[in-house]
């Protein structure tokens, strides 16, 4: 069974999906563990509780220093010994040392098709402003590896979703969601617990 913590900072919408995924048996031989956030207000804790999964809050606001945050988190995450960590909309800098612990066990979703739209400064509805200010006709979202880098790491999965003409960034941000990254994410789970993924040369292959 895939020990699964979930990290956000938001509302959680990805974290219901991947809920609801395993609820159906979408997502097979995986339990969450356990969720983090760095926001003591995100409705992903409120999730989680409904759902009788232990929740945690780590806020940078609590510590002195970063690297204080940045000790606590990486116990915690020693402590609760995960098999894969999920970024399900993780707004805080994942530290080195954290990376280099759980190499190719922590996974992102980013709503773009990287390596369109990612980097730095390109987060939530940001990514949405960007694509519509370019104009480009078709967007979507990826679920990756995390490296030492920006929405670097080697790509597990992706998915297109069309770009319309009276779309706000708000309405792309949904459909994008809906269509792409509820989609994914728990696709992406589900092959990393059937043990179907395997990182060759910085590339994914799926077994």
């Amino acid at each position: 069974m895939l020990n699964v913590v979930v990290m956000v900072s938001g509302g959680g919408t990805n974290l219901e999906a991947i809920i609801k995924a395993i609820d159906s048996g979408k997502i097979k031989n995986a339990r969450i563990s356990c969720v983090i956030s760095n926001n003591k207000g995100a409705f992903a804790l409120e999730r989680a509780k409904n759902h009788g999964i232990d929740s945690f809050c780590i806020s940078p606001k609590d510590y002195s220093n970063r690297s204080s945050f940045n000790q606590a988190l990486v116990s915690k995450l020693d402590e609760l010994a995960p098999d894969l960590i999920v970024l399900a909309g993780f707004l805080v800098v994942i530290p080195e040392e954290l990376i280099s612990h759980f190499e190719n066990r922590i996974i992102n979703i980013h709503p773009s098709l990287i390596p369109s739209f990612c980097g730095k400064g390109f987060y939530g509805l940001k990514v949405h402003e960007g694509v519509l200010a370019r104009g480009v006709k078709v967007t979507g979202a990826t679920v990756h590896f995390v490296d030492s880098g920006t929405d670097t790491g080697p790509i597990i999965l992706q998915k297109p979703v069309l770009v319309k003409d009276d779309d706000t960034p708000e309405v792309l941000q949904r459909r994008v969601m809906e269509e792409a990254e509820w989609q994914i994410l728990p696709e992406a789970i589900d092959l990393i617990a059937s043990g179907r993924v395997k990182v060759e040369g910085g590339r994914v292959r799926i077994l």
